[in-house]
């Protein structure tokens, strides 16, 4: 079992002053063995916390981002998945599924993970996974005012991916779950 935190689009301090308290008393050090982020960290100081959480961090730029050495997409492969990341602002329309698809296969991924919109999304789609961990500060965006803090959990394990989806409505922290099975890949030689 590995577990994989993927948060992003936290605008510290610009649109937010930071995570809220519920989500920080969740994030503790020792429990995550990978951290993806969608961007827009904003400062370094977040990019100091995250490091806090897991050292092992990936992250991806958004268009506040001040590190400009963060790269526009990233591959990994975390046991038998390959996860894609990307910030979402490049592809056009945002949030739309079949531009996120043509990515998915672009990367040549089993999972994508992509932010900008600043909504929590997640889709089985195509033989794979496509995710949007949403704001973890609940920032505002440019399509969506009103937007609950949220962020993203996955536990993977051999060829399976439960993605839990952390979402902080009305003060309450409420959580949901997807569950993906990555179809095995067996080979048969010919007679």
């Amino acid at each position: 079992m590995v577990l994989v935190l993927a948060l992003g689009d936290l605008h510290v301090p610009h649109r937010a002053a930071d995570l809220p308290p519920k989500f920080k008393s969740m994030l503790v050090p020792g429990k995550i063995q990978h951290i993806l982020s969608t961007g827009n960290l904003s400062i370094k100081e977040i990019h100091d916390y995250l490091k806090t959480i897991c050292s092992d961090l990936h992250i991806v730029r958004g268009e506040f981002d001040e590190d400009a050495r963060y790269p526009e997409t990233k591959t990994l492969t975390i046991g038998q998945f390959k996860l894609g990341l990307c910030h979402g602002h490049q592809v056009i329309p945002w949030g739309d599924l079949d531009s996120l698809a043509m990515l998915q296969r672009q990367l040549d991924v089993d999972i994508l993970v992509t932010g900008h919109t600043h909504q929590f999304t997640a889709y089985k789609h195509e033989g794979g996974v496509v995710i949007n961990p949403g704001s973890a500060t609940g920032a505002y965006s440019s399509i969506n005012q009103d937007v609950n803090p949220s962020f993203v959990l996955m536990d993977i394990d051999g060829l399976r991916v439960v993605v839990y989806v952390y979402e902080l409505v009305d003060g309450e922290v409420k959580v949901d779950k997807i569950d993906f099975k990555k179809a095995s890949s067996t080979s048969t030689s010919p007679p």
